[in-house]
């Protein structure tokens, strides 16, 4: 599990992306969105004090491989 921040300061967001990896046959995408979502939840937690309007959005799986339903890819 890896979890990656990006500030983009012009914009005043914060862009979280997490990667699950597993050599096993169930998928791990919750996993992945579950993190993702832990860690925007954490900076709201932890910024809160200051700005009380930050808006949490666009949680959505990105890309996937592998399993049942094989690769899928959102698009840009």
């Amino acid at each position: 599990m890896e979890v990656q921040l990006e500030a983009i300061e012009a914009e005043s967001k914060v862009r979280i992306e997490s990667v699950c990896k597993l050599a096993g046959k169930t998928g791990v995408e919750m996993e992945a969105l579950t993190a993702a979502s832990v860690a925007a939840l954490t900076i709201y937690d932890m910024c809160k004090a200051v700005q009380k309007d930050m808006v949490i959005e666009n949680v959505r799986l990105l890309e996937k491989t592998g399993g049942k339903s094989g690769h899928f890819k959102a698009e840009s």
